[in-house]
């Protein structure tokens, strides 16, 4: 375990991030500001009824974080968080880094950099396939940076390097509404990628960052699938043909997803059922659905969730409608978010959860085969083609 307060070196941040001249004094109270406290020793006992074997499953949760997650207040990282993150069977999760701009992005970035190095005895950066199987082998969570919107990169392609080599490996073209790359989901004029937009996904193509269209407009959707040379993503989405929202996808557009070799992973949200809370049944039908659609190689899991359960108190309902009235307030909540409808799925409310899918599956008579790649081995696959080097590139 790291030793309270330990900071990334300022030459190795900055150097890294390509922002030496924009000095370092502003990052140095969000640094300092992070909590440390020790983990005690690891459980990683399974309960006995679950029937897939998951100690050589390389286990992906393509949308998901250790601490708490869609919840108001993000408190900090404690033991308990710390401990459900490597007892979970997770190899690695998508952690969203928030940002309005380049600047609070790269704080937001810093932030995360600073827990994962105070907590290296739980967590650790993946960046490549090599530190995935790292993660799985030393018993860690691997955390991959990534971002839910381009606004972070503003409007100077530049930047999407500078985020790159500080290991943000996913982003997400478009949140709900509009920006400088295309049309969210909740746009109605439904318009597609803008001239920057192409050009913002030929360059993270060439760089090997994952292209995640999950909130994006039908439009916007169907244009990055189409000018990608390489396969995308929705890293956390659902099916139309089994219950219809915005933030789920059509039948056409998980096949064209498909046959540009990409994976969609499927999230537990109440955006499965829209108007109730959805159960573990209906986070499988979602996940069958996309796989008699899709093919099975091309399906996963996004959970958009903590792997830490939520505790159902009285203060974290009140805090979730305060969440939801807010972001309802701002124009950016999908249709369907419901101050009475936590984010979560009760039956798979539990660091566990992925073990829980798995069981599922399994239930239903899908062979081991399949299971192994929806609860990872999709993810793992699509990694392996997107994530090389530019020498690699070039050398094809």
């Amino acid at each position: 375990m790291s030793k309270p307060g330990k900071k990334i070196g300022r030459r190795t941040f900055l150097a890294g991030a390509g922002l030496t001249a924009l000095g370092y004094g502003w990052l140095r109270p969000i640094l300092n500001a992070l909590p440390h406290s020790p983990i005690g020793k690891r459980d990683l006992r399974r309960p006995d009824s679950m029937r897939f074997n998951y100690d050589k499953a390389i286990v992906v949760d393509f949308l998901a974080s250790p601490g708490y997650f869609n919840y108001p207040l993000n408190p900090p990282l404690d033991n308990e968080m710390l401990q459900n993150a490597v007892r979970s069977g997770i190899t690695a999760v998508n952690q969203t880094v928030h940002g309005s701009d380049f600047e609070d992005a790269v704080q937001n970035v810093a932030m995360w950099l600073n827990r994962i190095e105070l907590y290296s005895d739980s967590l650790m950066q993946v960046k490549t396939v090599e530190h995935l199987f790292k993660a799985k082998k030393d018993g860690k969570l691997g955390i991959v940076l990534g971002f839910q919107n381009t606004t972070q990169f503003e409007d100077d392609l530049g930047h999407i390097e500078t985020f790159l080599n500080l290991g943000v490996k996913v982003t997400q073209l478009t949140y709900n509404v509009r920006n400088l790359v295309g049309d969210g989901c909740l746009e109605p004029a439904n318009r597609g990628l803008t001239q920057y937009g192409h050009a913002v996904v030929e360059r993270m193509n060439e760089l090997g960052m994952l292209v995640d269209l999950s909130h994006c407009g039908q439009k916007t959707t169907a244009e990055a699938i189409e000018v990608s040379p390489v396969p995308v993503s929705f890293t956390h989405s659902g099916c139309n043909a089994v219950a219809r929202h915005p933030r789920s996808k059509d039948d056409a557009e998980l096949k064209a997803l498909s046959k540009k070799g990409g994976v969609i992973g499927i999230y537990l949200m109440p955006f499965l059922t829209p108007g109730r809370a959805p159960t573990r049944r209906d986070v499988l039908d979602h996940i069958e659905h996309a796989v008699n659609v899709c093919g099975e190689d091309h399906v996963g899991i996004g959970s958009d969730l903590s792997t830490t359960p939520i505790d159902g108190s009285d203060e974290y309902w009140s805090r979730h409608r305060e969440f939801v009235a807010k972001r309802i307030k701002q124009g950016i909540a999908a249709p369907n978010e419901d101050p009475d409808i936590l984010f979560t799925v009760k039956e798979l409310n539990s660091h566990l959860r992925m073990e829980l899918i798995a069981d599922g599956l399994s239930s239903r008579g899908h062979p081991d085969a399949l299971i192994e790649k929806v609860i990872g081995g999709n993810w793992l696959r699509l990694f392996q083609e997107i994530w090389r080097t530019n020498k690699e590139k070039s050398e094809e």
